[in-house]
């Protein structure tokens, strides 16, 4: 487990993510970490370390792109001195070039994504403890589906700048895609993206396994 005792952990990323969560900071108490893999996460933390008192803490945001991240990391990373942070970034960046197409200034193209993206990575390594690189997904079997094949390119560059930098790297479209040998897209996310409670079990499940946790 590479969790150290008492360490805090932000969650960063998305609607995927956030599912709900408390504003401003989602901790504490009456289950303000929302409905998804990160409440998962915590509960599963909390259940099968609980003497390591881990602290996590929630801060995805619904409609978020990597430039969003950028624009709000100062007051929803920095300034919460977490020990440890999640980055699980990329699903908007690719999904508005699809469901959008003729609003180009809301597209976060591959360049734009993988730039960002590092200077995110660069920024915080120095103050925590460690990083977990989360990549995108799209729950479709298809690999030459036009958007699955788009986020597969964005997950290539998630896995380039975790392995550069040696941080732990969850393959969330890897756990999506053992599961779609046995089940339809529809079983586990109605728009392929925002999962149910299975899927985002099969999220918490390849997050915790990148940590080494003991089921």
């Amino acid at each position: 487990m590479k969790l150290q005792k008492g360490s805090k952990l932000v969650m960063i990323g998305d609607s995927i993510t956030d599912a709900g969560r408390t504003r401003p900071v989602a901790e504490g108490l009456f289950d303000p970490l929302g409905r998804g893999y990160a409440c998962f996460v915590n509960a599963l933390l909390g259940t099968v370390y609980p003497e390591l008192e881990i602290r996590v803490v929630n801060m995805g945001c619904s409609g978020n792109t990597v430039r969003d991240l950028k624009s709000r990391w100062q007051p929803d990373v920095f300034d919460l001195k977490p020990d440890w942070v999640s980055i699980m970034i990329g699903i908007n960046d690719v999904w508005r070039q699809f469901d959008s197409p003729l609003q180009p200034e809301g597209h976060v193209l591959i360049g734009e994504y993988e730039t960002t993206l590092r200077e995110l990575v660069k920024s915080i390594l120095p103050r925590v403890k460690g990083l977990i690189l989360v990549t995108p997904y799209f729950i479709e079997p298809n690999l030459k589906d036009p958007m699955r094949a788009a986020m597969d390119t964005y997950g290539a560059v998630v896995k380039k700048i975790a392995h550069e930098n040696d941080t732990v790297l969850a393959d969330t479209q890897a756990a999506f895609d053992k599961a779609l040998k046995f089940c339809h897209p529809g079983a586990l996310a109605w728009d392929r993206v925002h999962p149910n409670q299975v899927g985002h079990m099969i999220l918490a499940k390849a997050y915790l396994d990148a940590l080494g946790f003991a089921w």
